[in-house]
C-alpha cells in the first residue's frame, strides 16, 4: 500500500544547495529554540534567496537557508546588529532586536558545510 508525501514549494526550496558565494537574502523568520541540553537557546533565522550579490545572477533565487546563532556566543551576531542598526560600532549594554532582523534584506555568505554525511548550505 503506498505511503503518499506531499511537499509544499517551501520545502522544496530548503533543499536547494547553493554554490558558495555572498546572495543578498531577505529574512523570513527569526525563532528561539531551547538548545538541546537545555542550557541555551538558539536563535534560528531563515532567508530567502534574492540574487547572487556579487553579480546579480538569480540561479538560486527562491533557494531557503535556515542558521542559527547561540545565547552562548553572542559574539557571533555582532556583524549582523552592525548592518541591522546601520553602525560601524555596537554599545555595551545596549539591547538590540533580533526580531527586527525579519523582512529585511541582506547579504549574507553562505558556504558549503557537512552536516550528518551530507553536504548542506552553511552561513558564515
Amino acid at each position: 500500500m503506498p505511503i503518499p508525501v506531499a511537499f509544499s514549494a517551501d520545502d522544496l526550496a530548503r533543499g536547494i544547495l547553493v554554490s558558495p558565494a555572498w546572495y543578498r537574502m531577505r529574512i523570513e523568520s527569526v525563532t528561539t529554540k531551547a538548545s538541546k541540553d537545555g542550557g541555551s537557546t538558539n536563535y534560528i533565522m531563515e532567508g530567502k534567496v534574492i540574487c547572487n550579490a556579487d553579480d546579480g545572477s538569480t540561479d538560486y533565487a527562491g533557494a531557503i537557508i535556515r542558521w542559527n546563532f547561540n545565547s552562548k556566543a553572542p559574539g557571533f551576531m555582532q556583524g549582523l546588529f552592525k548592518v541591522l542598526a546601520g553602525v560601524d560600532k555596537l554599545t555595551v549594554g545596549e539591547r538590540y532586536d533580533l526580531e527586527a532582523a525579519t523582512g529585511r534584506e541582506l547579504d549574507v555568505l553562505v558556504e558549503n558545510g557537512e552536516w550528518q554525511g551530507n553536504i548542506v548550505n552553511r552561513v558564515n
